[in-house]
């Protein structure tokens, strides 16, 4: 094999790095700006692949000058795929068009990189016989389609982010085209080398100015100025603030403003901790900001907390950060405190300890990674760590915006063999939001005990918040079960209905 052949299959290896990055990249950032991941990823690979099925059919209307048109297709998709995430960012933050774009990027890219290996296997033809040649095209592109689904979550993602992959993987594709034009420049023009450089230039540019174009996008998406923004291995996480006023988000969501956040948290912890009992054991699962915990340890009781939170990145900077520490009261520095960042059902798996309170402080189940943590197996999972006179509590979306979804997790519990007590209450930053407490035992929702630096609940409060009106009265719902995940429907189904666009 000479090296002229080897070169084109290191590229074939490379375009196929190339291929499945930009698929991953349309398909998590239209995840992170519009959620629901199942729909997203869904679409992008089903246009990517079909596209490329129509690229492939097009590639033999090629007939003559293919070097020439495999050098092109590169130059092309270096440039479309290397300002993908920047086209998509934009798109969405001032053109409210976001789909129209994301409908052509994947399928242009997806007729490009179509159009590719049929070019590569005719190039070659005179190198190998075509049982050969077909065996080697598509084993370095599958091989490179392997290593680019290892390489993306677990080194791009967390290290570069989204739009600086983007950028940097344009440059690939520039590589492979300038290689080919290497090889083949006795048969090409010079006048390459021009667009060589104009390409080069302008990935350069866009990659070495990512983070600034990033804040700038991400600028407008917001209400308040960016404080914080880091792309972790499990999410993309901002922190907004102005005058004093701090707000976090978790993949575009809010996961608190501190205007307001009092309201929720109050809400969360303070009912669970007056139904048990007692509070030797407190488990905690998520609310890796610690505004939970600051509430848990008010009570004078409490011998020791675990808090599970799946990203070490929130725990460390709530813990850390000497503004944001300061929102929990430095609740991290607290010696009856432990933290584990591991996946929660993993660690309640695993978990030989028995709970008189859990606080399950999780985000919204909008994808089948959240939704399995709201499952009638994971509560039987729970309750089977929680103390026979204990109590737990979970988040459970809104009862306004997301009606069946908020009942189906009271419905999810109860088929747990659990004891339930539904209720809600105002949150200006969410609007109208349910909590769902439930024990092995039936215990009604007792008088709050004087707590000190309770801004919101007091006793007329906590019985408030069992009256559903009409609006938000139960429904007739199934039950959260893993082999059919009816919870991200209920919640899809309920949000869309409020906020189609």
């Amino acid at each position: 094999m000479h090296s002229k052949e080897v070169a084109l299959l290191f590229g074939t290896f490379v375009i196929a790095i190339c291929g499945l990055v930009y698929e991953l990249l349309a398909g998590t950032l239209s995840s992170y700006l519009l959620g629901d991941s199942i729909y997203h990823f869904s679409l992008v690979i089903g246009l990517f692949m079909s596209s490329m099925g129509v690229g492939a059919w097009l590639s033999r209307f090629i007939e003559e000058n293919l070097k020439h048109a495999f050098v092109v297709i590169q130059f092309c998709i270096s440039l479309l795929g290397g300002f993908s995430a920047f086209i998509l960012f934009y798109a969405f933050a001032y053109l409210e068009n976001y789909d129209a774009f994301l409908y052509l990027i994947t399928i242009l890219l997806g007729s490009m990189l179509g159009v590719e290996i049929p070019l590569i296997i005719r190039i070659l033809k005179e190198s190998f016989s075509l049982k050969t040649n077909i065996s080697n095209v598509f084993t370095v592109d599958y091989i490179g389609a392997l290593f680019a689904s290892l390489l993306f979550p677990l080194i791009l993602v967390p290290h570069l982010g989204l739009m600086q992959t983007s950028f940097l993987f344009g440059g690939l594709n520039l590589m492979v085209g300038t290689m080919a034009w290497y090889i083949f420049r006795d048969t090409l023009s010079k006048k390459h080398l021009i667009i060589i450089g104009f390409i080069a230039i302008t990935l350069i540019l866009g990659f070495l100015k990512s983070s600034t174009l990033t804040s700038l996008i991400e600028n407008k998406l917001y209400q308040h100025n960016i404080i914080y923004s880091k792309q972790t291995p499990y999410q993309k996480l901002i922190v907004t603030g102005d005058k004093g006023r701090i707000q976090f988000y978790i993949n575009g969501a809010i996961q608190f403003d501190t205007i307001d956040e009092y309201r929720y948290h109050e809400s969360l912890v303070h009912p669970v901790m007056n139904m048990s009992k007692s509070h030797e054991n407190i488990l905690i699962l998520g609310g890796g900001d610690g505004m939970a915990l600051r509430e848990v340890l008010k009570y004078e009781d409490v011998n020791h907390v675990t808090l599970i939170d799946l990203d070490p990145t929130i725990t460390t900077l709530f813990k850390d950060h000497p503004t944001l520490s300061k929102l929990n009261k430095h609740a991290y520095q607290n010696p009856k405190v432990t933290v584990i960042n591991q996946d929660a059902w993993k660690f309640i798996e695993t978990s030989n300890r028995l709970y008189d309170v859990i606080i399950i402080d999780l985000p919204d189940p909008n994808s089948i990674s959240l939704s399995r943590l709201y499952s009638q197996t994971f509560y039987r999972l729970l309750s089977s760590h929680l103390s026979r006179a204990g109590a737990m509590v979970t988040q459970a979306t809104s009862p306004m915006f997301s009606r069946d979804a908020f009942w189906c997790i009271d419905e999810t519990l109860k088929a747990a063999d659990l004891k339930t007590l539904p209720y809600h209450t105002y949150i200006p930053s969410f609007g109208e939001w349910g909590f769902v407490l439930a024990s092995k035992l039936s215990l009604p929702l007792k008088t709050l005990k004087p707590i000190k630096d309770l801004r919101y609940l007091d006793e007329i409060t906590m019985n408030n918040m069992l009256y559903f009106d009409k609006n938000i009265a139960k429904t007739d719902v199934e039950s959260n079960k893993l082999s059919t995940h009816k919870l991200i429907y209920y919640y899809d189904e309920g949000w869309e209905k409020w906020y189609a666009k």
